[in-house]
């Protein structure tokens, strides 16, 4: 009932709207910035966007959303051509010249909003709110900008798919395929810019590198296709803004672009830990069940060695003998390969303890895993199953 109380507001609806309409924007084209090394990439067009927020405010004299996000576009964009022109004319390398840039900007715009806000009238405008966001101030308006913005953003990426998967994966490919290459990154760093402008007001400068990097880093997790971690990355992003939206709503005073970078951050942090074949406890659940195996298959290959030592397939072997080979206990593997069927315990020689023998299919599958590695040795010293499985 709460929730479809927040979603009856129309305040909170285009907020969500809104929040969700920039995630998909930032997430799918977050995705390339990821593949091309290039994370920073959104931190420096979003703090590069400062001059541009102040200089588009001093031209419209007014804090209209459009004049403000055109200049925060054309400064994005230079900072971006500054990037390139560092990168190809001198020696440095990719961070440290979005480092150079990133500093450049970002200290130009506080220089120009200190002189805005000490500017006649300035002080009402609350251009601050860029820095950190201000999405309850979203108009219908505005949500007619973004969204136009971010489908002509969208709709060139699709148009222009094959080519930017190629100079995403590899560069010199597509150069060698005829593909002007230098052009090409300039629209996608463009569209990477057009990514961050529109989340400006809702994320702000701060934060809105999160929604560039998190909703793509999270999709990485989950696929190994291009098309699908831009796709998942388009959800995640929507998903991220519409819980930001709606979590910060329910509670008096809780800013929303935060909010929206913790849901982000949430996600990350649920895909590193159970993505399938890349998480950290699936690699753990992975890891444990090869130990386990492990274990078991050594058991069985000493048990065979020692009966064909003995030339009786079926020879007991005593079980603190089985334990000295190993280095460690092995009673728990193999009590765990008698309930598969492969060994039987038997009442041999009581005074020395427990013996045990392969069974017909014991004795098979220790055949398989001997056959590749040929008549050895039992594995006297090595580590032992008791530790291993």
């Amino acid at each position: 009932m709460e929730l479809l109380a927040l979603l009856g507001d129309f305040t909170v609806r285009s907020v969500a709207l809104g929040a969700a309409l920039v995630g998909v924007v930032a997430g799918a084209l977050g995705s390339f910035a990821l593949l091309r090394r290039q994370s920073l990439l959104g931190d420096t067009l979003s703090h590069a966007a400062l001059p541009g927020i102040t200089l588009g405010f001093l031209v419209a004299g007014s804090r209209a959303l459009t004049p403000i996000l055109l200049g925060a576009l054309v400064s994005g964009a230079l900072a971006a051509l500054f990037v390139l022109l560092l990168t190809r004319a001198t020696r440095l390398k990719d961070d440290a010249a979005l480092g150079v840039a990133l500093s450049l900007f970002f200290a130009v715009g506080t220089v120009l909003l200190t002189y805005v806000q000490r500017h006649a009238g300035a002080a009402q405008a609350g251009l601050d709110a860029f820095l950190f966001g201000q999405a309850a101030a979203v108009l219908p308006t505005d949500l007619t900008l973004i969204g136009g913005v971010g489908a002509v953003a969208l709709l060139t990426l699709t148009l222009l798919w094959k080519e930017f998967k190629a100079v995403a994966f590899d560069p010199d490919f597509a150069r060698s395929l005829g593909l002007p290459v230098l052009a090409l990154e300039v629209v996608l760093t463009l569209l990477i810019a057009v990514a961050v402008v529109i989340g400006l007001q809702l994320v702000g400068v701060i934060l809105m590198v999160a929604l560039i990097v998190a909703p793509a880093a999270a999709a990485r997790q989950w696929t190994r296709r291009l098309e699908g971690m831009v796709w998942l990355a388009a959800a995640f992003g929507a998903v991220s803004g519409v819980v930001g939206a709606l979590a910060s709503a329910s509670v008096r005073g809780l800013a929303t672009g935060p909010v929206i970078v913790l849901a982000a951050s949430a996600l990350v942090a649920a895909s590193l830990l159970v993505a399938p074949e890349r998480g950290l406890l699936w690699h753990a659940a992975r890891s444990w069940g090869q130990r386990r195996a492990l274990g078991s298959h050594r058991v069985l290959v000493d048990l065979l060695r020692l009966g064909q030592d003995h030339r009786d397939p079926a020879y007991a072997s005593e079980q603190g003998m089985l334990d000295t080979y190993f280095g460690g206990p092995t009673g728990h593997v193999l009590r765990r390969l008698r309930r598969r069927g492969l060994v039987e315990r038997v009442e041999h020689m009581p005074e020395e303890g427990a013996h045990w023998v392969l069974t017909p299919a014991g004795q098979s599958q220790a055949r398989a895993l001997q056959a590749p590695f040929g008549d050895r040795e039992p594995s006297a010293g090595r580590e032992g199953p008791g530790e291993a499985a």
